[in-house]
């Protein structure tokens, strides 16, 4: 009984469908919780497809429209810290190397040590601390508000920021780097090798680790970050995913929207938690997924769905606010 999904169903059904087959056949010793996961996708699957066939017979039921359109965020976590148990079934260690490589080719040094040592006041530190917490707000407060504003316009959201999440938590599997946190700790049971460790610990400047938001981002990092998920830094993606339907459905904000994922783009290499390039990354990722994510939307919308709320519908609508 598929005919009541829709392109984000797919695509959710179908990532937790392709990677429980990468577990299965890829697991070797690196997953000993593979039989476990199995069955949590297993269960997932179950879960979500009763609840599209549950909401489809009780359609005028506002709880459960609710969670049927919102289902795929509340995934987002698990996928994310899922991809820190399965990103050792094709690479042993980390590739932290080649990128730390990169980056001295690229900008001649390592901008993620360099940049809080050029600006080491805690008012600036708590602006980019502050900015890179604001993705989990952009993220949810930007589906609530197209949520009560146009069903359609909240449809097309979801649809496109799980498509960029999905492509980016299976890159992870597969290519996993950690990042900046190497320069000053193990992560994983993971060092940088000798020749790339800095001549002297990282210290972080006086003042900084007092900040409100300096201690919810290492809360934050300590208990939920997946080690191994910085390339492309899904941060820059996703906002920027969310700034572009800021642009097209919530026009007022815009600016200032724009304003907060320009900060939280700096704050990702300010704050040491991504090299440089994986903010390049994350920016192209963005570029080349939007527009294939929005494709993808309007390849599998429903026929009866093409009226008055549909992408041009929409977007002419939002371009008279």
């Amino acid at each position: 009984m598929t005919r009541h999904y829709t392109f984000i169903d797919y695509a959710t059904q179908g990532y937790m469908l392709l990677v429980g087959v990468l577990i299965l056949m890829l697991h070797g010793a690196a997953v000993p919780i593979w039989p476990w996961l199995l069955l949590a996708h297993a269960v997932a699957i179950g879960c979500v497809h009763a609840l599209i066939v549950f909401h489809a017979k009780f359609p005028d039921n506002q709880l459960l429209g609710f969670v049927r359109s919102y289902y795929p965020i509340l995934l987002y976590g698990a996928f994310y810290r899922e991809t820190g148990e399965l990103n050792q079934m094709v690479v042993t260690g980390f590739v932290d190397p080649v990128f730390f490589r990169l980056e001295e080719k690229v900008f001649g040094g390592q901008p993620s040590v360099k940049f809080m040592e050029w600006l080491p006041h805690p008012w600036v530190s708590e602006i980019f601390y502050a900015a890179y917490f604001s993705y989990y707000v952009m993220i949810g407060g930007v589906g609530l508000a197209l949520y009560l504003q146009n069903r359609r316009q909240f449809d097309h959201y979801l649809a496109v920021v799980s498509f960029v999440f999905y492509v980016c938590y299976l890159t992870y599997i597969f290519l996993p780097v950690i990042g900046p946190p190497l320069f000053h700790k193990t992560v994983h049971g993971y060092s940088l090798p000798p020749e790339f460790q800095p001549v002297e610990p990282l210290q972080v400047p006086a003042g900084i680790e007092s900040g409100l938001f300096y201690r919810i981002m290492g809360w934050i990092y300590e208990n939920i970050e997946a080690p191994g998920a910085a390339f492309p830094s899904s941060h820059v993606a996703v906002a920027l995913v969310t700034l572009y339907f800021s642009f097209l459905y919530l026009r007022p904000i815009r600016f200032v929207h724009l304003i907060a994922v320009l900060l939280l783009s700096l704050a990702t290499v300010y704050c040491r938690y991504h090299f440089a390039v994986d903010v390049i990354a994350g920016a192209a990722t963005a570029l080349v997924l939007i527009p294939l994510g929005n494709w993808l939307y309007q390849r599998f919308q429903k026929p009866q769905d093409s009226g008055t709320g549909d992408l041009q519908g929409a977007t002419a609508q939002s371009g008279r606010s």
